[in-house]
């Protein structure tokens, strides 16, 4: 298994820098240029004024119509799908109204919280981060540069501007840093704070497609295999996004193909679960037959329980390819038949990493905010943090759903996320962390 205790866990090793500067340590990629964000912040306007120029860096990397998460999670929800792809903002948001990766509407600061729950497929909109008013990309980058200037290094500075921009503005921020300074953000950061400090604010330069791939990549290189980030990943993510990082993967590692990695790294049945869901064929309708849903419950009883041995192949067909919302009834009708839960079957008829990948869907599919909830206590719980786990949660989820993932976390603790981030880390690391959970 792999050790999150390791401080290589965040050195990680990408391909050469194609510019030239490098990065310490062999870590992250340079993060793609990020799009324009129609709607979005001004891009009319000098480039100093903090707007971007029409520009080949601010193409769409994927083509298609422009979305507004850097990086290329394109806008629009995937449940909803309408000719346009996409919120272009303007006037309030509306119920049904297509909205971008974090869930929200795009073009405008943030859309209401609660926004498009009960879809099945997509992200509960309750963020802690949101834009930043008066956002300005230039100011940003000398006030960046100020604090890491000369003796010591205004540690607070830092942490100010990267947690309160969002995956966007910072975008904006880091491509302008480098056109003002000729040296990447990232490369001066480096040079300047260390330690979990500098993997939290090193996760903030990238964007969300680019930085599940490289967690993904990592999870699988060197010795042993990080499994849990392998299931917390492609158990948890939408359909869109699972799309993007796949993208993005093999824009990073040009040599290599994420379904071949996987398949290399891991083995049998956990093996063919991974890549079924990496197939990425999971139903998006919100609609939901009580009958079909019948039908699925008894077929996995078949496949599990009542035979001797387990039809591993039958549960991966439905856990993987179903509507979370079709997996509910699903759930519901298994307990009406057996009695009790679906996931005493798991437990019973599958072991090891097959379980605990079958269990993550369950989970997601019954709460995803209380799936967050419980890994991000489990990353803090006992001797030790693993504090890949815990960054890699606080950022991917600060834009979408912490909120809800605090509430969930107060309701099973008794106790709120802050104060457990607050006894389990220090100094400027824990500063970090709490900037972007208190919001």
């Amino acid at each position: 298994m792999y050790n999150e205790g390791d401080m290589s866990a965040w050195n990680l090793g990408g391909p050469p820098n194609p510019q030239g500067a490098g990065f310490p340590g062999g870590g992250f990629p340079p993060p793609a240029a990020p799009p324009q964000q129609p709607g979005g912040f001004p891009m009319g306007g000098p480039f100093p004024g903090g707007g971007y120029q029409g520009d080949p860096y601010q193409q769409n990397m994927y083509g298609g119509p422009q979305g507004g998460m850097y990086g290329g999670y394109p806008g629009g929800n995937p449940c909803q799908q309408g000719p346009s792809g996409g919120y272009s903002g303007g006037g309030p948001y509306q119920p049904g109204q297509q909205v971008g990766y974090y869930g929200g509407p795009m073009g405008q600061p943030g859309g209401p919280v609660g926004a498009n729950t009960g879809s099945g497929c997509e992200d509960v909109y309750a963020p802690t981060l949101r834009p930043y008013p008066g956002f300005n990309a230039r100011q940003d980058c000398e006030r960046l540069r100020k604090a890491m200037k000369g003796l010591g290094t205004d540690e607070d500075a830092i942490i100010d501007v990267m947690t309160h921009r969002t995956a966007d503005q910072r975008a904006e921020i880091v491509l302008q840093y480098k056109t003002m300074y000729g040296k990447s953000l990232i490369d001066h950061l480096h040079s300047e704070i260390h330690g979990h400090f500098f993997q939290c604010v090193e996760a903030l330069c990238h964007s969300l497609p680019d930085l599940d791939a490289i967690q993904l990549r990592k999870a699988m290189e060197g010795a042993g295999t990080d499994e849990d980030a392998l299931i917390e990943i492609l158990a948890s993510r939408t359909k869109d996004q699972i799309a993007k990082c796949k993208e993005a993967y093999t824009r990073i590692y040009k040599s290599r193909n994420l379904e071949a990695d996987i398949k290399s790294e891991t083995h049998r049945h956990f093996e063919r679960a991974l890549v079924a869901l990496l197939q990425n064929n999971r139903d998006q309708s919100t609609n939901v037959n009580p009958a079909d849903a019948r039908r699925d419950a008894e077929q996995l009883y078949q496949a599990g329980e009542k035979k001797l041995g387990t039809d591993e192949a039958t549960f991966n067909s439905i856990l993987c390819s179903r509507s979370f919302a079709h997996l509910r009834e699903v759930f519901k009708q298994y307990e009406i038949l057996t009695h009790h839960e679906f996931e005493r079957a798991i437990k019973h008829e599958t072991s090891g990493d097959l379980s605990d990948v079958f269990m993550a869907i369950v989970a997601v599919a019954r709460n995803k905010p209380k799936y967050f909830a419980d890994l991000l206590k489990k990353s803090m719980k006992g001797a030790g943090t693993r504090d890949t786990t815990l960054i890699r949660i606080i950022v991917s989820r600060c834009e979408i759903d912490l909120q809800r993932i605090k509430e969930e976390f107060q309701k099973a603790n008794g106790k709120s996320l802050e104060a457990w981030i607050s006894d389990d880390t220090s100094r400027d690391y824990k500063k970090c962390l709490l900037s972007l959970v208190k919001g």
